[in-house]
């Protein structure tokens, strides 16, 4: 369990009696809001709906997307403990430039533009440069001539890290390593298929193909039923992913509040 000191731990019993949550999962909560920064948190707790998301000033997503009562709850849950770190020693003080430090990045990088962590990954970007951290394994990146205006993290459980910049978006993995030893490579899901048959088969196989293509020429009805075009209807499970995707990418710059909040009214009314 992550270590308190005992100002944050009395903070921890305090919240808890409050709130009726156990010590555990406001401990949980605590370690997620600082790892945003006191201004994000991404969490997974079972006794606030599972999994979920929180932005100071911003949206708030739980489990249980149509349970106001315990947004509220998340909402105010996390504003207080932002609070509680902006203005109480919670955690040891661990020394700058080392793995667990608010400060985790190699100190001659000094402060940097922007900072941030999603799931188990944290990173900073400064001039030139981009500090990954994972598990307490620190990476730094040269960034080249890229102006970075955020990072985002692949949901799913993977390591994929992309930053955004004036040529779109990036994988981390692109960039040229300066020290560490880099995330791990991104597992492939696309497969070839075996291919067992004889060239003079394969050769057979396309000839039949084309010849079948040529007699049979599309109609505009393909792909529906009695004529009429085929319509497909999202899930509510696939409209959330999507809403979730979208604030990843308001997260990261790529989104104004504006076009999030547009985009998101237009989703809902799918369901």
């Amino acid at each position: 369990m992550q270590k308190l000191t005992p100002q944050g731990q009395n903070l921890v019993t305090n919240i808890a009696q409050r709130y009726n949550l156990s010590e555990a999962a406001v401990i949980h909560m605590l370690v997620a809001v600082n790892n945003g920064g006191g201004t994000m948190a991404q969490f997974n707790c079972p006794e606030l709906g599972g999994g979920g998301q929180w932005m100071r000033g911003g949206m708030t997503m739980v489990g249980d997307m149509f349970n106001n009562g315990l947004k509220n709850t998340v909402d105010n849950l996390c504003s207080e403990l932002s609070n509680a770190i902006a203005n109480t020693q919670v955690f040891p003080v661990i020394p700058a430039g080392t793995p667990g430090s608010n400060q985790w990045w190699p100190q001659d990088l000094g402060a940097p533009f922007s900072s941030g962590g999603q799931n188990d990954i944290r990173y900073a970007v400064f001039p030139n440069r981009l500090a990954v951290e994972r598990f307490g394994n620190v990476t730094v990146y040269d960034t080249l001539d890229h102006q970075i205006g955020g990072v985002s993290q692949q949901q799913g459980g993977d390591t994929s890290l992309t930053f955004s910049s004036q040529y779109g978006t990036v994988s981390v993995n692109n960039l040229p390593i300066v020290s560490g030893a880099g995330l791990p490579p991104v597992a492939q899901n696309n497969f070839a298929a075996p291919q067992n048959q004889s060239s003079n088969n394969q050769n057979s196989n396309q000839n039949q193909s084309s010849q079948s293509n040529q007699n049979n020429t599309p109609t505009s009805n393909q792909g529906s039923t009695n004529g009429s075009p085929a319509k497909g209807s999202a899930s509510t499970e696939e409209i959330l992913s999507l809403i979730e995707k979208l604030s990843h990418l308001r997260e990261a710059g790529a989104l104004t509040d504006d076009e999030f909040n547009s985009k998101k009214q237009e989703l809902l009314k799918r369901i």
